[in-house]
């Protein structure tokens, strides 16, 4: 007599949907009267959600495929159904053949067992949040694929403009661009236009903007000026509404408007930084009193990054911070096999927190002061490389950023930072110091000498 091995059953309500482009494979059972193949049109969404009412569907499992089953899983949650949305390569079939009938019963079957565990969704706002940021990101791409086509065509106008200003769209640059457009080619004129912060002199840029007077050239330079300029409209009409997105977040909880944080003046501001939105005073409202601008390394895009991939509540729904890093691919993969480790490779793939996460830490591994995070950098750098450097530092930033948030734990740097005018003042003690080492000056001299 045959043994057989059952298995419990989870979910008793529970279907399985295989997304597709064009059709939607439905799954409430295992025969195949119980399959039923849906269109992708808002009407076929809603004859879905009737369907599965219909056999008392309480529970679904869906294979997440590119953003097709965003519309899907909106009204299936807007029916009252418990989605669980599944990575692909966890609901792959076992040998056989591959069919869509196959796919969604095996997923039904998978989710009926409780074999399935659901992928990380951010709340709505955050979602919101997320799709203005995403979308800004991909606008400075665009000024940035501007950006090198006009250095390309200054350089085939022989105006070598990158070699004496190191930002073509800086202030600088731009202002002498915008005069090159205009029909302005004597070189003194345009060299003239140099900003006073501009390391190089103006016989030096002058030097470098004798052109060849090709117009096919300056036509196509004129062009790429005018797209730069619609693309930053653009990015500033975004950062609007990403201003309005915060705000609206932050109104909704008395809680989050009453806390208050000082400007920092000794963090950067990037020229893709948000002009008109303190994002300091942004993220210490919607993290509740956390200063994540308080760790070393971190910007102010990091932070912008953390608030709209993930949020004040999706980061809760990690139960520790070994699921945080593992969600985020910083964590080792260990793979066993007879007490020996097989494999310790960080896990594939990638998104956009954790990139900006390996961003902050290489910024740590550049700092010159000594801090707690710089000094663990190097001393990883120095064992393994900079490319296991920038990757351990960025889940150590995940696990502080975790705790950060979910235990309201602030960050603790005992070396601090130190304000310009600290470190101006520092600088000129250690000068005055190694002068009177130099010349042997004593303590006594400098109490005579001060003497009235």
């Amino acid at each position: 007599m045959k043994e057989q091995i059952s298995l419990d059953v989870v979910n008793k309500n529970a279907a399985g949907i295989d997304i597709g482009s064009r059709s939607h494979w439905v799954a409430v059972g295992q025969s195949d009267d119980l399959i039923k193949e849906f269109g992708v049109y808002n009407e076929n969404l809603y004859q879905l959600a009737d369907w599965l009412t219909s056999h008392k569907i309480k529970h679904v499992a869906m294979e997440s495929t590119g953003n097709y089953w965003q519309n899907l899983h909106a009204v299936l949650l807007s029916r009252g159904f418990e989605v669980t949305l599944c990575n692909g390569k966890f609901t792959k079939n076992i040998k056989g053949k591959k069919t869509d009938v196959k796919d969604c019963q095996w997923i039904q079957k998978l989710h009926s067992l409780g074999l399935l565990s659901g992928s990380f969704l951010p709340d709505e706002d955050t979602e919101i949040l997320r799709t203005y940021t995403r979308h800004r990101y991909n606008l400075i791409k665009q000024a940035a694929s501007a950006t090198k086509k006009m250095q390309k065509y200054l350089r085939l106008m022989n105006i070598r403009l990158d070699v004496v200003v190191k930002d073509v769209v800086g202030l600088t640059g731009l202002k002498i661009i915008r005069a090159i457009a205009l029909g302005e080619t004597d070189p003194e004129k345009l060299a003239s236009l140099r900003h006073y912060n501009c390391k190089k002199s103006e016989e030096e840029i002058a030097k470098a903007l004798h052109s060849n007077g090709r117009k096919d050239f300056l036509y196509a330079l004129k062009d790429e000026l005018d797209t730069y300029d619609f693309v930053q409209k653009k990015i500033r009409e975004c950062d609007d509404q990403i201003a309005a997105k915060l705000d609206e977040i932050i109104g909704k909880d008395p809680e989050k408007q009453e806390h208050y944080i000082d400007k920092k003046p000794y963090k950067r501001v990037n020229k893709n930084t948000p002009k008109d939105i303190d994002i300091n005073l942004k993220s210490y409202q919607m993290f509740k009193g956390v200063d994540l601008l308080a760790i070393e390394g971190m910007s102010y895009n990091t932070v912008l990054t953390i608030m709209s991939e993930v949020g004040f509540d999706g980061i809760k729904k990690f139960n520790s911070a070994k699921q945080f890093t593992s969600w985020l691919r910083l964590a080792p993969n260990n793979k066993v096999s007879g007490g020996k480790v097989l494999s310790s490779k960080i896990g594939k793939g990638s998104n956009r927190l954790k990139i900006a996460l390996r961003n902050a830490a290489n910024s740590i591994g550049n700092l010159k002061d000594s801090t707690p995070l710089r000094d663990f950098f190097h001393r990883i750098n120095f064992r393994k490389g900079r490319v296991s450097a920038i990757t351990a530092t960025a889940r150590k930033l995940a696990v502080i950023i975790w705790n950060m948030v979910t235990k309201g734990i602030p960050y603790q740097n005992p070396e601090g930072y130190l304000y310009l005018d600290q470190k101006r003042k520092l600088g000129i003690v250690k000068r005055m110091k190694k002068q009177i080492t130099k010349f042997g000056i004593t303590n006594d001299d400098l109490e005579l000498n001060t003497t009235p």
